[in-house]
């Protein structure tokens, strides 16, 4: 009778304590559950995308995003990425977004080129080139050299800074070894208005028998450095000569005199002239 006793007492104790960690467990799978930030499904990279290469359903995946971490441009669907060429490099699991997609229908270098954007290309040579270290990628500063007439010196102007790499030669996309190539032909990435001073320096080179340089800066440094023109004369350090200030002076015409009028006073036979201001204040 005590042995039976015993086992019931066992077997409740077991079963309140099954209920009270089935309780616990509940309790903390709940609040797990209400910490845990909401998430939505969007398309990402299945492995690192290069540039230029379309999107397919095979190299995309769907991945869980974080509904309080915005970013602008999420994918939902991958029909709505399928087809659409990245301009920049996708790492792999990396969400793809809509403004690194290049517009539909644009192939090749088009493809790479964002929106508002505008791909120029300038003649370069060994020099110019930085011995073949500029590389599609790379950022440059652009410069122009004016040889000037008879009577003014060589001139170097800084007409364009920070300005991507788009091309060297036909190849868009770095040698994976760093193997520097020498082209004759660099491609690139500006604006519109960008393009119209790289034209101008470009026209006025090759009428002026001037040159065009680029110069490789770092891809982290967006800073815009505030340079003046360089001359011969400065190169060569001689003082700047202030250009001379002509002050212009405007005579003022003399004052007009005032019109008079003449009134005759006669007195028995003496007769008396007064001449007074036509205009009495």
């Amino acid at each position: 009778m005590g042995t039976r006793r015993l086992g019931l007492a066992l077997s409740a104790a077991l079963l309140i304590s099954i209920i009270l960690t089935s309780i616990f467990y509940v309790r903390v799978t709940r609040a797990q559950a209400a910490s845990r930030p909401l998430t939505r499904h969007v398309i990402a990279a299945a492995a690192a995308l290069q540039p230029g290469v379309p999107l397919t359903a095979n190299n995309l995946t769907e991945i869980n995003w974080p509904v309080n971490v915005p970013l602008e441009g999420l994918i939902d669907k991958k029909e709505d990425a399928v087809g659409r060429i990245p301009i920049y490099a996708i790492g792999a699991g990396d969400p793809v977004l809509k403004p690194i997609l290049a517009s539909t229908g644009s192939f090749g270098l088009a493809a790479k080129i964002p929106d508002g954007m505008r791909a120029t290309s300038v003649k370069t040579n060994e020099v110019m080139n930085i011995a073949g270290f500029i590389f599609p990628g790379s950022h440059v500063d652009v410069l122009v050299t004016l040889r000037g007439d008879k009577t003014s010196s060589a001139v170097t102007h800084t007409v364009l800074q920070n300005v991507q790499v788009l091309a060297a030669g036909a190849k868009t996309d770095p040698d994976p070894n760093g193997k520097p190539e020498n082209v004759g032909v660099v491609t690139l990435l500006v604006t519109p208005e960008e393009s119209e001073k790289l034209a101008l320096a470009q026209n006025q080179a090759t009428q002026n028998q001037g040159t065009i340089h680029f110069v490789l800066r770092n891809g982290a440094d967006t800073a815009r450095a505030n340079t003046a023109p360089v001359d011969m004369d400065e190169l060569a350090g001689k003082p700047k000569q202030e250009p001379e200030v002509v002050v212009h002076v405007k005579h003022r015409p003399a004052p007009k005199a005032p019109e008079l009028y003449t009134v005759e006073t006669v007195a028995g036979t003496k007769t008396t002239l007064a001449k007074f201001p036509a205009t009495l204040e």
